[in-house]
């Protein structure tokens, strides 16, 4: 069970999100609050699982007061303004929902928290088949045998999907690489990993992965040609 809270100035938002809670069986609101000093008092007090956050609330907004948590806590980020999306995954909000929100997109969005909150409390190793990324300004779930490859373009990255759109993420190969299965997954080039089980074909200093030819990177040369020896 997701415990949770609300905090929005508008009296409206929070009956909102309240009876919009009453109908999800695995989440229970506790609070709502209509001003975010409240609201920041209470957490400091009472931890919660997930915050429901306005962003444009007088005084301290929600920008403003997420970052003064003194615990982690998954936020969803509510907002009149799609702009602040960028701000929300910066901060690596959960997701964001922008007004007026349908009950379905809310569902989603509470969904995924719960998805992280059962991933974040299983035992190392418990779950090898999935890893969550913040891309395209929320959370995404993805299996790792949909990954393709992995295009690093300074600190962001491209995820590469079998048969699916690919997703942008703010993060670095090494970043990435820390979040993979080491017996899975190989650093071929300063800008690319690779999934072991979806090579093709191996010539000198390129591998050919589902279809699509990448460089080895001289640097790397070693540590792959050890790996790929021991398979």
């Amino acid at each position: 069970m997701i415990k949770a809270i609300a905090i929005d100035d508008e009296l409206i938002a929070t009956k909102v999100i309240e009876n919009f809670c009453k109908e999800i069986d695995f989440i229970e609101l506790e609070k709502t609050f209509n001003e975010s000093k409240e609201g920041l008092k209470y957490l400091n007090k009472f931890p919660v699982d997930l915050v429901f956050l306005d962003i444009e609330m007088p005084g301290l907004n929600g920008i403003e007061l997420y970052k003064k948590l003194k615990q982690d806590t998954l936020v969803i980020f509510i907002t009149s303004r799609a702009d602040y999306a960028v701000e929300g995954f910066n901060l690596q909000a959960t997701d964001y929902l922008v007004k007026p929100f349908t009950f379905e997109r809310f569902v989603q969005a509470v969904k995924r928290a719960n998805e992280l909150l059962n991933f974040q409390s299983q035992k190392p190793g418990a779950d090898n088949k999935h890893i969550f990324i913040r891309a395209d300004f929320s959370l995404v779930k993805i299996a790792l045998d949909d990954i393709d490859y992995i295009e690093g373009l300074d600190d962001y990255l491209r995820i590469h999907l079998h048969n699916q759109k690919s997703l942008i993420a703010r993060m670095t190969l090494k970043k990435m690489l820390e979040k993979l299965p080491g017996a899975d997954f190989l650093r071929i080039h300063r800008s690319f990993i690779i999934p072991l089980k979806k090579i093709e074909r191996i010539k000198t200093r390129v591998i050919t992965v589902v279809g699509k030819e990448l460089p080895v990177g001289q640097s790397y040369e070693e540590e792959v040609a050890k790996v790929l020896s021991s398979k």
